[in-house]
């Protein structure tokens, strides 16, 4: 009984040695990779942390989808209810003529 327990404590701790050891070489590659990255990347600029966040910007992002959905669905329904591309045209141009300014008065 006493050789089992010793055999199978041994063999528990081989199992533990070799999982440290696989746990080790990993820790080590992670930093191989986080030193080689911060050598590669310590002279880029850094960069912002993307698009803004808060409730303004949220609301703004909303108010100009809005914006260009209802714009998307006016052109939408002029290419429907009519025929001359004249018409067509000219409602494309002053869409595109007024976007920004809608945009800047409802922003």
């Amino acid at each position: 009984m006493s050789k089992e327990r010793a055999q199978r404590r041994a063999e528990r701790e081989r199992e533990a040695a070799a999982r440290q050891a696989a746990h080790a070489a990993a820790r080590e590659r992670a930093e191989r990779n986080r030193a080689r990255k911060r050598a590669l990347t310590r002279w880029l600029p850094r960069r912002s942390g993307g698009r803004p966040t808060g409730i303004l910007a949220e609301r703004r992002r909303t108010r100009l989808r809005l914006l260009i959905a209802t714009l998307v669905l006016v052109q939408v329904v002029v290419w429907i209810f009519r025929d001359d591309w004249p018409a067509r045209l000219a409602a494309l141009a002053v869409t595109l003529l007024l976007l920004p300014l809608l945009v800047a008065f409802t922003a």
